[in-house]
């Protein structure tokens, strides 16, 4: 198999950006580096592209490898033929390469191996030639033992039965064939083990769709019932056809005596051993595609959490609500700095607002306080109630945001928060994170295990080392896409930068405590362990903004430098104008950019992102995102009537819809139906976590706390 021709032809590129990409690869170099420094060599591939290219090198390089196994052991079994050699050579798939191993693989003992061992396959072999002229009991005397316990003709005859339905289970064409008409035809069927049982399965209980037409996450779904007892599921296959099938390929003539032994043995064949196994690897077919395409979600929803725009210059006040324990509190300043903690008790059973609303005067007048991050968990409503009657009370203008506490009390309990604040109880820490997830999301929330963060849906369900990868590449992207601060940077946040592990980030935070800042980023390589290779994959996203080379504050890479020097220059610029804030205008100046890349002997595309860098030197690509909505007046669900618009928040994005926050405390979802008049596939085809949108109160069920939203707002109305 030619792995390059397979990648180029699934990806739709260029085979010599695959073959750069793949050698870039080999070499030990980040999907990160390789998207920003080497779009040159790869004809500018992004993170993405490149990520599914590793993947799929890794699972093409698997199944080479995989069938030199299996063509060495068939071999060893003398057993190999140029026929076979040439069809296991061209497979594209583990599933089509396990078909054709089956019948060479050391089996474990079954009904069938013991019919050998009894000396029976011989008979099986007669059965099968279909050229029996008198009853097979006849032929089946000849087997009878009473050392090898085959005691009457019956006994022969069931176990040669078994020999042959061990036989048409292991052709991997009558396999390849079942499987696909299974999938074309068959029914993923659900019952309730209890109809009485209330859950949330209920829709399942008596449920039937088509095995090809099942969405991802009634997959998943589907499997969480039955793993918590309330559901039987089950795929009901075309049966009759399938046994129709495999009787015209096993029953060539119309013996008398042979043919009704051939049916049976296909039809045990089908329902003890091919149908199980089928059944089995089509849901988990069927599970794998869902986790990836949930995997694939969550990753798209991280993205857009941990790339929301960071809220500068402001002392923000941290609020973790609760109710018998107090409410936490944490003063930060604009560089993420805890400056004070303290703990009220605004919230029912001591209800102390009074006292609280003092408590909270003082600190906003002696730290000049101007924004109040406040934790959507247990007792937010009650708080932000209390936080809108401050509000009322201060002589300035202040305002509020809810923020998603999700993983904040995950960080809280973990050892990174106990080294980062060794004299905090768990509630004062998550105060801080509450405030600094406002002030910085991304430096924040690269703290927390991705999966504890709650933008999907079935995590807990999938495979976790599979979604730990994906999610893990997510941060690892968006931390390189921003860039780092190299001096303020915590080390949690630089393991994500490319080239730098657990143990150099440790060290440079090491080195910076006892050294002082970095002054230039070639001090890098005096960090222990930090050698050239990691140097050139982790300088170009590492910054220093009051740095002694402008450059260094920028994401040009050390190794373009003498470049972007020869370029200010032949265009009149110096290092002071970069320091002062960029060269606007560059882009301008240059008439043929052909002629100028030939001339600095550098790539156009590597040009072109010199001249983005250096007019807009370390710009945040956060900064295009909505911000969030910032609040000075609370809403209750009870306030709320259909027909009302609102301005809210997407919280999280799920195959059937969206949820938005607009701000009751209780997220509404707007189905997939209604968030657009067009058709899609999927609701991140339209929305995005961290999204600013107007949606419209269809209905509201307090008991249940459900709130149904829609995005499809009349104009005239709005």
């Amino acid at each position: 198999m030619d792995i390059f021709k397979v990648i180029t032809q699934e990806l739709g590129v260029k085979e010599n950006q695959v073959e750069a990409a793949i050698r870039l690869i080999d070499e030990g170099n980040t999907i990160p580096f390789i998207a920003r420094y080497r779009k040159e060599a790869t004809g500018s591939l992004n993170d993405e592209q490149l990520r599914t290219l590793g993947e799929r090198l890794t699972y093409l390089r698997n199944l080479e490898e995989k069938k030199q196994q299996v063509l060495a052991t068939i071999e060893e079994q003398g057993k190999l033929t140029e026929e076979l050699r040439q069809q296991i050579e061209g497979v594209m798939t583990q599933v089509a390469l396990e078909d054709l191993y089956r019948p060479y693989r050391p089996k474990r003992r079954t009904r069938a191996t013991v019919a050998k061992e009894k000396g029976l396959e011989p008979l099986a072999n007669l059965i099968l030639l279909q050229t029996a002229d008198q009853p097979l009991e006849e032929y089946a005397k000849a087997y009878l033992s009473e050392e090898k316990e085959v005691q009457t003709v019956e006994e022969a005859i069931a176990g040669a039965k078994d020999i042959l339905a061990e036989s048409i289970s292991d052709q991997a064409d009558y396999r390849t064939y079942i499987r696909k008409v299974t999938m074309e035809e068959g029914k993923v069927i659900s019952a309730a083990k209890d109809e009485k049982a209330e859950s949330v399965y209920e829709m399942y209980y008596q449920f039937e769709e088509p095995v090809r037409k099942l969405a991802g996450h009634r997959v998943l779904a589907l499997n969480r019932g039955e793993s918590e007892k309330y559901l039987t599921v089950k795929i009901e296959a075309p049966e009759e056809r399938i046994l129709q099938y495999l009787r015209k390929q096993i029953v060539k003539e119309e013996n008398t005596y042979t043919a009704p032994v051939l049916e049976a043995a296909a039809e045990d064949s089908y329902y003890r051993l091919i149908q199980p196994a089928i059944e089995r690897e089509i849901r988990n077919d069927l599970t794998e595609k869902a986790e990836d395409s949930a995997i694939k979600v969550f990753g798209k929803n991280l993205t857009q959490l941990l790339m929301q725009p960071p809220i500068v210059n402001q002392v923000v006040l941290g609020w973790d609500p609760a109710f018998r324990t107090g409410c936490k509190l944490a003063v930060v300043d604009p560089t993420g700095k805890v400056l004070d903690t303290t703990v009220i008790y605004p919230t029912a059973p001591q209800s102390k607002t009074k006292e609280a609303k003092e408590v909270l005067k003082k600190l906003i007048e002696k730290y000049q306080i101007t924004l109040i991050s406040v934790g959507n968990g247990t007792a937010s409503r009650e708080s932000e109630m209390v936080i809108v009657e401050l509000l009322k009370e201060l002589k300035k203008p202040m305002q509020y945001v809810i923020v998603n506490e999700a993983g904040a009390s995950v960080y809280s309990a973990s050892k990174l928060a106990t080294e980062e604040f060794p004299n905090f109880d768990v509630g004062q820490r998550s105060a801080a994170s509450i405030a600094r997830r406002l002030q910085d999301p991304l430096a924040e929330l690269v703290k927390i295990d991705p999966k504890s963060i709650g933008v999907g849906q079935y995590q807990h369900d999938m495979n976790q080392k599979k979604l730990g990868e994906a999610l893990n590449a997510v941060v690892e992207d968006c931390v390189n896409h921003v860039g780092v601060d190299l001096n303020t940077a915590s080390a949690s946040l630089l393991e994500y930068v490319s080239g730098i592990s657990k143990t150099i980030a440790k060290n440079i935070v090491a080195y910076r405590e006892e050294q002082g800042k970095f002054t230039k980023r070639s001090q890098l390589l005096k960090v222990k362990k930090l050698g050239p290779k990691a140097y050139e994959q982790c300088a170009g996203f590492l910054r220093i903004p009051d740095g002694e080379n402008p450059f260094d504050a920028t994401s040009v890479h050390p190794e373009s430098y003498q470049t972007a020097e020869k370029l200010m220059e032949q265009l009149g610029y110096s290092k002071e104008d970069l320091r002062k804030g960029g060269l606007k205008g560059i882009r301008k100046k240059i008439a043929d950019i052909q002629k100028l890349s030939a001339e600095l002997e550098v790539g156009e595309i590597t040009l072109e992102d010199l001249i983005k860098e250096l007019e807009k030197p370390a710009r945040d690509p956060r900064d295009e995102m909505p911000k969030p909505i910032l609040r000075t007046d609370v809403l209750e669900m009870k306030d709320l009537q259909p027909g009302m618009i609102l301005k809210g928040t997407v919280r999280n994005v799920i195959d059937f819809g969206a949820f938005v926050d607009i701000g009751v405390h209780q997220d509404g979802l707007v189905h997939i139906s209604q968030i657009t008049d067009r058709f899609i596939k999927h609701p991140l085809e339209v929305v995005s976590v961290g999204d600013i949108v107007d949606v419209q109160v269809i209905s509201v069920d307090l008991a249940k706390k459900r709130i149904q939203l829609t995005m499809r707002i009349d104009q005239e109305k709005k």
